[in-house]
């Protein structure tokens, strides 16, 4: 039986009448993300016609999800709400903490002692408000929450941008900053654009050496890294129907790397399956009762060009697979001959390294048996491994089942090493080096979502490529990224020629799933009387306290840094060895933006500090400032914060003083997230004015007490010369993120209303 069953069937019970007044409403036809949202409005009623990418709208999600590293921040904000429980069904998740060096048993028993406190503090605090627990080696959370939570129809959130998973069950799953998710778990309406909507057509069907990675990796191409900010993508056709679960599921998640709000698939057989294959046949009963309100109505895939923004046709018969990368997930290239001439001209390392199958984009039982199938040639037709290989299951469950039938075996059998149900390397938790700054130029091979310079092992020097699992495990065996299964041959240990068949592997296992203990905590019916301590002395966490509002008068606020070029939520606070910190505000606080480059000098870390002259690290100048009592600004480029949710990269500048980020464009989760901690997140009006910042500059607000709905600020700009410019900045706030400002913080006005 599914957990929270009785949510679910209160949910179905709703949608029909809710999705026909909003037909009625908008007068046409609905795509299924219309259909989710139109029938997930706070006030549960349907009277407007919503206008995309532009009417900020309330919503009731459904459920919530958080990630150990997440968890602690939000939970820690929870905690400040005044709530004796959560308002919605809501789980915590620990698969960030734990580091992937020596394999499972090892790396797990070593992060249960060096993370004891904070899985500790996570555990005690779930427990008491009423939060679903999953210990360190349950699984990766997204994995775990297609396997368990996510449904047909639902509305979800979760503190890790790539909770879009759950779109691959035909959910509308949106990855947030914990300040979003604090608001719904205290009972607050939770609030979002109102998206633009992309259609994809999937003609043909997937055969061969084509995954549904490759569906993604040809998507990021084609959009770019931020070609869907702001807009849900939702696939269909005959091939998105011929489609696994778990192969949309794949598709769904790294949409987060086209900046997508989430992605999603219409209701079909193939989910019908999985969730009778998960014990979830009440799902798929309840599911199937209202079914016709669980995808698109039937005119909107008929004639799309209609309905979406706009609309990508892919013919998955014509598509081959692809290699994504380097240092950016959306530089597709083909295998082959495209890829040897790119990378020769490119001078990226031809010998790959590592190979790594996991993470919380491939690592279902199917991604495992398809990868598997080509390690099984490997052993039969005596092929020498040239490449180290690396394992992540998705969950316990994936993983009995793995092991139970083999799969495991066949990996191990190749010395390949089989990391914890976690996601390791893939958020950079990854042993790979003792000294990973001064680390080798290499390439190496993953079926990950992300790969951004120093992600996996530190190195900036590391050449990551994105591909699915079963090129990841060819690419690996033949040690060359100018491999190409599909016409090369390798030579084997007899000296003869051989090449790979296609892969094969199972939508489902045959004998279906089995586990022994899946790592889930219930919490106490009632958790009054559990203590939750935060030792005043720890390294690892530390309680919150409320920011002070920054005010309307913003005058001699120094610039901090002007970041040049890509400035991702991983420059911004990066992950790797900083997890450990993602309690503990101060501490953290010290990773600041220290992997932005600064466009004076284009160094990282290194900025002038302009009470003194000198150059510092970039905590270290914030420091020096607040401590003078002086306001500081950021400046950046486009899609500034792109990448994971974590609101870490909000929450360090505010504390360490900054009031305003001032950028070309943001990224949706951490414009969000700058709002929701009390902060300015400001456009340039004019693109080009961001050069007429200088590295001395003063920065004074002439209308911050006219701080209103569409109404441009204007900033005067004293250089040292003495020469002043006055730029324009836009920004998007409404009467409810300008009242979050005015209290210092989204988490104080909530507290405040409590108390009211």
């Amino acid at each position: 039986m599914a957990f929270d069953i009785d949510m679910i069937k209160k949910v179905y019970s709703q949608i029909a009448e809710r999705v026909d007044k909003a037909r009625d409403v908008v007068g046409k036809p609905l795509t299924l993300s219309e259909k989710i949202l139109y029938s997930h409005l706070w006030d549960g009623k349907t009277d407007k016609a919503f206008t995309r990418g532009k009417d900020y709208v309330d919503f009731a999600p459904d459920r919530i999800a958080c990630q150990d590293a997440t968890a602690q921040m939000a939970l820690l904000q929870f905690m400040q709400a005044g709530k004796d429980n959560v308002a919605v069904p809501t789980t915590v998740h620990c698969d960030h903490l734990i580091q992937a060096k020596e394999g499972a048993t090892k790396d797990l028993k070593h992060a249960n002692s060096v993370s004891s406190e904070v899985f500790d503090f996570l555990e005690s605090v779930s427990n008491k408000y009423g939060i679903g627990f999953w210990k360190p080696g349950a699984g990766i959370i997204h994995q775990v929450v297609l396997e368990n939570y996510a449904f047909p129809g639902g509305m979800m959130i979760g503190t890790d941008s790539h909770t879009v998973n759950a779109g691959g069950l035909g959910m509308v799953a949106i990855g947030v900053g914990g300040a979003d998710a604090v608001d719904v778990m205290a009972g607050m309406a939770w609030e979002l654009k109102f998206p633009k909507l992309i259609g994809v057509r999937l003609t043909g069907k997937l055969s061969g050496w084509t995954a549904p990675k490759d569906v993604i990796l040809k998507v990021a191409g084609i959009v770019s890294a931020k070609g869907g900010t702001g807009a849900i993508v939702e696939y269909f056709g005959e091939g998105a129907k011929a489609m696994s679960c778990t192969g949309k599921g794949t598709i769904c998640n790294m949409g987060a790397e086209i900046g997508a709000t989430t992605s999603t698939f219409g209701y079909d057989e193939s989910m019908e399956r999985y969730l009778r294959a998960t014990d979830r046949a009440d799902v798929a009963d309840a599911a199937n009762q209202v079914k016709e309100y669980l995808t698109a109505d039937d005119e909107v895939y008929a004639n799309p060009e209609q309905y979406f923004d706009q609309v990508i046709d892919i013919n998955l018969s014509e598509l081959g697979p692809l290699l994504n990368g380097p240092f950016t997930p959306d530089l597709s290239t083909p295998v082959g001959d495209k890829m040897t001439e790119i990378a020769t001209t490119n001078e990226w390392p031809l010998q790959v390294e590592w190979g790594l199958i996991g993470s919380c984009t491939n690592s279902s039982y199917e991604d495992l048996s398809r990868a598997s199938s080509i390690a099984q040639q490997a052993i039969d037709k005596g092929i020498k491994m040239k490449a180290d290989l690396g394992i992540n299951p998705g969950s316990e469950q994936v993983r009995y089942t793995a092991d139970r039938d083999g799969i495991l075996g066949i990996f191990e059998k190749l010395d390949a090493k089989i990391f914890t149900n976690a996601c390791g390397p893939c958020i950079g938790q990854w042993a790979r080096y003792s000294d990973p700054k001064n680390a080798p130029k290499n390439s190496i091979v993953h079926s990950f979502n992300r790969n951004f310079a120093k992600r996996a092992d530190g190195n900036p020097n590391t050449h990551a490529f994105v591909a699915s699992p079963e090129i990841t495990a060819a690419i690996a065996i033949s040690g060359r990224l100018d491999f190409n299964p599909l016409t090369d041959k390798l030579i084997n240990e007899d000296g003869q020629e051989v090449m790979f068949d296609e892969p094969t592997g199972w939508e489902l296992p045959p004998k279906g799933f089995e586990v022994k203990d899946n790592g889930y905590l219930a919490p106490d019916p009632d958790g009054s009387g559990v203590v939750v301590k935060v030792a005043s002395d720890s390294e690892r966490l530390q309680l919150l306290t409320p920011f002070t509002p920054i005010g309307s008068d913003i005058s001699g606020a120094k610039l901090l840094i002007k970041a040049f070029g890509k400035c991702t939520t991983d420059h911004i606070s990066m992950a790797g060895p900083w997890l450990r910190f993602r309690g503990h505000l101060d501490n953290i606080s010290n990773n600041c933006l220290i992997g932005a480059v600064n466009a004076f000098g284009m160094k990282t870390n290194f900025v002038k500090n302009q009470l003194t002259g000198e150059f510092a690290g970039v905590p270290d100048t914030a420091r020096a400032y607040k401590a003078a009592g002086v306001k500081s600004i950021v400046v950046g480029d486009h899609n500034y914060g792109e990448g994971s949710s974590r609101e870490h990269a909000a929450m360090e500048p505010r504390h360490l003083g900054v009031v305003a980020v001032i950028v070309k464009s943001f990224a949706r989760i951490h414009e969000t997230n700058l709002k929701k901690q009390g902060m300015l997140g400001l456009t340039f009006a004019n693109e080009a004015d961001y050069d007429l910042i200088q590295e001395d500059d003063t920065f004074n607000f002439l209308d911050l007490n006219e701080f209103a709905p569409n109404k441009p600020l204007t900033i005067e700009l004293v250089h040292a010369d003495g020469n002043k410019d006055n730029i324009i900045v836009n920004h998007t706030y409404n009467e409810a993120q300008i009242a979050w400002y005015n209290e210092g913080s989204a988490l104080n006005l909530i507290k405040k209303e409590n108390n009211a």
